[in-house]
């Protein structure tokens, strides 16, 4: 059972921590360890999923709304948008983010069952972050999204399957993706963005289908604390990355990760 205070902690770790590349899933594992919480439900892990999809749509609701608009056939749409563009950034979405869906539902019991551990944790943290600063160190990186190409699109949903591990970070190791294909780190944490959106939609349906299966129904309360919570942190995150990731690059996030990764080794050893 969850209380109101640790649906607020862990909704508000579920926000900060979705699209930054330090792995949310990581610290919603190690949060409940290091209290020594009950485990919160498929429920609750529904309602800061809405609260995380919301945040992102709200935040892009102006490109969402174009890119959808955008591919309709209609001489409407043709003459508000630039519809070459939009069909080939839908085309893109689509193609990065089949092999996540594909390998979700084929390995999701294998990752529930023996990936969960603080070691294999530990270790991810720290070799997915190394990953990430040698893709920030790449020299040229003045690509566009819209420069991207079916097989840049392979690339990003091959990358993309990875997050599967806990501790690799599905916003992490896109944007290594993307750094690593030659895009800006605004670009790359753009994208990042975009991929997140059918992703999150469908673990959320999948868990909602599991907590419905499982009859695993939250309060009222703690459900909108979870929505409300998460919704509010991670678009103040978004905005706040989005705005200074060119700036400030990977290196704060690195050194994090590789941080929080050798005190878990300690902790497990």
């Amino acid at each position: 059972m969850v209380d109101p205070v640790q649906a607020f902690i862990l909704a508000l770790i579920q926000g900060i921590t979705e699209f930054l590349p330090i792995s949310s899933s990581a610290h919603l594992i190690l949060v409940p360890i290091f209290f020594d919480w009950s485990d919160q439900g498929l429920s609750f892990d529904v309602a800061v999923h809405i609260g995380t999809l919301f945040a992102i749509c709200a935040y892009y609701r102006a490109e969402i709304t174009e890119l959808f608009l955008g591919v309709l056939p209609s001489k409407e749409a043709s003459s508000r948008f630039d519809q070459k563009k939009n069909r080939k950034l839908a085309k893109v979405l689509l193609i990065s983010t089949l092999p996540i869906l594909l390998a979700g539902a084929f390995a999701h019991s294998i990752v529930e069952n023996f990936a969960r551990q603080t070691l294999i944790i530990s270790i991810s943290m720290i070799f997915f972050g190394i990953l990430l600063f040698l893709a920030d160190q790449r020299k040229n990186k003045s690509r566009d999204i819209g420069d991207l190409s079916t097989k840049d699109a392979l690339v990003f949903g091959l990358f993309q399957v990875l997050a599967l591990i806990p501790g690799a970070s599905r916003s992490g190791i896109t944007i290594t993706a993307g750094l690593a294909l030659g895009l800006s780190r605004d670009s790359s944490a753009r994208f990042s963005f975009y991929m997140a959106i059918p992703v999150i939609a469908a673990a959320g349906i999948f868990k909602l289908a599991q907590a419905i299966f499982n009859k695993d129904l939250l309060q009222l309360d703690i459900f909108l604390i979870g929505i409300s919570v998460s919704f509010i942190s991670a678009f103040l995150v978004i905005a706040v990355f989005i705005r200074y990731v060119s700036r400030v690059g990977m290196i704060p996030f690195v050194v994090y990760r590789i941080l929080l990764g050798v005190l878990l080794i300690i902790f497990y050893a």
